[in-house]
Parts: structure tokens; sequence; C-alpha cells
């Protein structure tokens, strides 16, 4: 389907008159992309995109569609800070009169295709934010399935899920009014009739492709549990045929994402969590016998590989020197492998001692920091942090020392993480060398005893595992982040029963209370649950009256993911 129009230029192109595709049309001029980048709060920013396109050869780069981080629809089309600090499509311009110039996000030669993402209440604030976004993006996407607080307090993400003519306005204003097309991001709800119906919504509103998170609303943090390819097989079923669907949730690794496109006949597959353990996990591992292959990727006894976390810094680093900062990376020495000269390790062992100092003094000797403008008004400067946690979480787990060295750091603060990279790069030659000393014996699990029967693990809604033990990897390759299941976290006390989940759970035990299979835990976390709630809401009649005197504004203020 396509309808002529005047498409919005990329910034430094004279306008051009050309279709504003629909649907599988436009799917297919983008690319037909296989491989999602998930919008992100904050962590789907350019720098982070640049380092997961890097793990893709230059060849198959519209294989891999990347979404930004999710706006605040309101705040971009009104304020200039804001959508400034959060979107650098052009150069700040020197001359008024010279045209713009593309820069960072959506620059046609470098960050393309890419959705641009917003959370939206009002369908005219919705158009104006979309419209100073599309002359640098491929298609505007509605955010439909942020679960957290914030996007309760602020009526917007999952909690549009409940109107549905306002997700329609919402979604047919953008595609009466765009030069581009508008896409939408939804999450399951409780019976595949009601989502399916919801799905038609979106669509007949006028949406060329529909993602779907195979979670509900109420799945996440400890009740996360696993995404429902099922539902999304089924609605692929009940849609039209040429319906673009993109699946999302349950990806772990690499393989993973063949597994969600046989399993839900989706277009394609999206990685959010997954991706931020690791970057490089919609590329295939390096060609054997390559540079990127000997020293960048790890490779165990048993077959099983990854990136090494210090590999992946470096890169993450180079592209913050060079797009953020605008300068050159720092030369580098190759990243160890056994067989190298290990003199090196000696000298920076010596120089770590010299540096054993008090702090006062070690503070003198620091370069400039960037001033705290530059740092917060840099996108990709503030994502670091949680980035770099993401990415070392296993590592930081036994090398305590760098994790408060994480800590400490600032935003921007490129001499600081330079100095955390060098010693990652240390201790991960450590552990490198320290595994083929031990033939791999420092990491493997212990075996069943001669007799016994190694236990059988099964990958399912019950236990974590099958997962883990697929996944894991020394500290020093990147993995994911693996939760407990919903169950697990029940048994350990992690997590406690709301009423509604009280009452399901009674229900489906034949009336018993909820204890039994949920086990112990489970029963003395309800109970604590209701000591809780009775002394919270005591509490809280206390405070009411002090805080509705207060103006609320965290929904124009902060983003939620």
């Amino acid at each position: 389907m396509a309808t002529p129009t005047t498409e919005a230029p990329a910034a430094g192109h004279e306008t051009q008159t050309k279709p504003k595709l629909h649907g599988r049309a436009f799917y297919e001029s983008i690319g037909s992309p296989k491989y999602i980048l998930a919008p992100m709060v904050d962590q789907s920013e350019f720098a982070w995109r640049m380092l997961s396109r890097s793990y893709i050869p230059a060849s198959e780069q519209s294989n891999l569609l990347a979404y930004t981080p999710m706006f605040h629809a309101r705040l971009f089309n009104d304020t200039d800070h804001y959508r400034q600090g959060h979107f650098q499509a052009v150069r700040p311009a020197t001359d008024p009169k010279s045209p713009p110039t593309p820069w960072l996000d959506g620059n046609p030669s470098i960050d393309r295709p890419l959705f641009v993402q917003f959370c939206a209440n009002d369908p005219d604030a919705l158009l104006g934010a979309a419209l100073k976004a599309a002359p640098h993006c491929d298609a505007i996407d509605l955010n439909l399935g942020c679960p957290q607080g914030i996007a309760k307090k602020g009526h917007y993400g999952a909690f549009l899920q409940e109107d549905q003519e306002l997700i329609f306005k919402l979604i047919n204003t953008l595609h009466k009014n765009l030069p581009i097309p508008v896409t939408a991001k939804i999450r399951v709800l409780e019976t595949k009739e009601a989502t399916l119906a919801y799905a038609r919504n979106v669509l007949a509103a006028g949406a060329s492709i529909i993602t779907v998170h195979g979670r509900r609303r109420e799945q996440k943090g400890h009740l996360t549990g696993l995404a429902d390819w099922g539902i999304i097989r089924w609605l692929r079923e009940q849609l039209p045929p040429g319906t673009v669907m993109f699946a999302n949730g349950n990806v772990l690794q690499h393989g993973d994402l063949q597994r969600v496109l046989d399993a839900t006949g989706a277009d394609g597959v999206m990685s959010a969590e997954g991706n931020l353990s690791d970057p490089a996990i919609f590329g295939r591992p390096p060609e054997p016998g390559s540079e990127v292959e000997k020293r960048e990727y790890w490779r165990g006894k048993d077959g099983k590989g990854g990136y090494r976390v210090d590999a992946v810094m470096r890169r993450y680093m180079d592209i913050l020197h060079r797009y953020a900062a605008g300068v050159e990376p720092p030369a580098r020495r190759p990243l160890f492998v056994p067989g190298d000269d290990e003199a090196w390790m000696e000298e920076f062992d010596r120089a770590a001692a010299e540096e054993d100092e008090p702090e006062r003094k070690k503070r003198k000797k620091d370069g400039p920091r960037p001033a705290k403008k530059d740092r917060t008004a840099n996108p990709n400067y503030s994502a670091m942090q949680p980035h770099m946690f993401h990415l070392l979480r296993h590592f930081v787990s036994k090398h305590t020392d760098v994790r408060d060295l994480l800590a400490r750091a600032r935003a921007g603060d490129l001499e600081a993480y330079e100095n955390i990279l060098s010693k990652v790069e240390r201790k991960v030659a450590d552990g490198i060398l320290e595994y083929e000393r031990t033939g791999g014996k420092m990491f493997d699990e212990p075996k069943a005893a001669e007799g016994e029967e190694e236990e059988e693990l099964v990958e399912d809604g019950e236990s974590s595992k099958a997962a883990i033990k697929r996944c894991q990897r020394p500290w020093w390759v990147v993995q994911p982040i693996i939760r407990p299941l919903p169950k697990e976290a029940m048994a350990k006390g992690a997590v406690s029963l709301s009423k509604k989940d009280k009452a399901k759970l009674k229900e489906a035990n034949g009336g018993e209370e909820a204890n039994g299979d949920a086990g112990p835990a489970a029963a003395a976390a309800v109970e604590a649950e209701e000591r809780k709630e009775t002394e919270e809401k005591k509490e809280t009649e206390e405070k009411e009256k002090s805080v509705q005197e207060k103006v609320l504004e965290t929904d124009d203020k902060l983003i939620a993911g």
C-alpha cells in the first residue's frame, strides 16, 4: 500500500517526493530486518546502537533495525533542552544560515534503519514530537508496553491498554499526518482473544508494524517469568497474512533468535535485556582463525564461547571517544591471549601499587573532567555507567574493586573509565591464564559422583537451572543475567503475592490457601504481606493530605522503562 506524499528529508538533503509506504511494502523497503534492538529507556542510545551494529557485517547492516530510547512526547515537542539532550540528529549550527548537517542519531550513513519511540497520551503532542523526529528516522513507534509505576502515574505505556479508543486515536493521528509510517509495541493481555482484539485495533488505526511482547503488564521484577511464544504464534495465525509482526521475549543468546522466529512465525525478533548483557547478540561468532576470533572471542574446552568483556568494553569506549567526544581513541596494545609477552602485566602491577596512596593525593593527579553541562547534556555519556554494570555484572561479582570504581565513576569521565578498562583487561588476562593452567577445572562444574545419574534439566516455567547451565560462561565472558522464575523467587521469599494473585492461587489450588505447591516460604510471604498492607494503609492515611498538596510532575520529569 503506497500513498504519494512529500517525505520529510534527512538533514542536509533536499526534499524529494516519493510514496509513503505502509505495512509489508514499508518493511521490505528498509531491508526486511530480522533482528531488532529494542527501545530501552536511556539504554538504546546512539553509542550503544553503534556498538550493537559493529558486530554485524557491513553487507548485512539492513538486517538489524534499532529503536531509540523511549522519549516523552510532550517534553520532546515543547522543550528544546529536552530534545537536544536526548536526540542529537544534527550538529549544533555555528552559522544560522548554513544548512543542518547530519550528526549522530539517525545519520543516514551510520544509524539506519532507525525507529524513534515515544510514550504519549495526547494525540496533538505526539504528532508534534513525531514531526520533529520524522526527518531523522524511518518510522515513529508508540510505546504501549512500559509496565513501570511512572507509566501508570503518567498514564502512558502499558497503562493505556484499557483505553482502546485513545490508542486508536494516537496511532491514527500519526498515520494520517506523518510523512513516514507509524508502528506500535504492545504486551499481551489476560486472554488471547482480548490480545487479538487489541492487535486488530492497533493495525486498524494504521500501524505498519506491530511488536508483541509475550508478557503481561504485571510480569516484571521477580514476577517477570517467561514470555508466552504460543500466544504470539496464535496471533500470527489469526491476523491477516500480510501483517508485519515482531516478537519480543525470552532471548538470552544468539541461538535464541532463530528459536523465537521458528516458534512464533514472526517476521523479526526483538531483544532488550539480552542485548544489554551481550551487545554482540545479533551477530554470528567471528570467523575461525580471524584476529577478532583470536583476541576478542573466547572459546572454552567444551566448545562454548562468547566475546570477552574487555574486548566489548574496548569497542564501546572507542565509540564514545570517536562519536561522543569527537576525538580518536587512544592507541591500544593487542588484547592479551596465552602465549603473548606477559611483561606488561608486571608493569601494570607495579604502577597499580604506586597508586595505592591517599585519595586526596590521587585526586590531584586526575586529568580534567568534562564540565557538568557537557556530561549531563550528552545521552551517550549518561548511559555509560548502567551499560558497564550490565556488561560486567558477572565480572564485578568476583572483582568488587572494579564494582566500586564503577559506582564512583562520573558520566562522561572517559579517563576514569579508561582506568577501569585497564583493570578489567589485567584481570581477564589472569582469568584466562588460570583457565589454561588448570585445564578448565577452575570453572568446570563438579560432575555427578560415580554411579549417580546427572540431573536432566529442562527449560520450562518452573526452574531457571537449565537456562543458567546453557548460558553460563566464565566471568570474563559476556553472558545474560538470568532472573529466578516466579516460583523460585517465592520459595526464597524474594517476592510476595498481591491480593489478586492470592485469590487466583487459592482458586488454582481448589480452594486451599496459598501454600501447598507454592511452598512454606510463599505462605509466610502471604502472611507478611498482609501485615505489611495493614501497616502501610495506616501510614498512607497519615501522609495522604500532605502528598495531595504537592504537584506531581514525575511523568514530565522522568522516563520509565
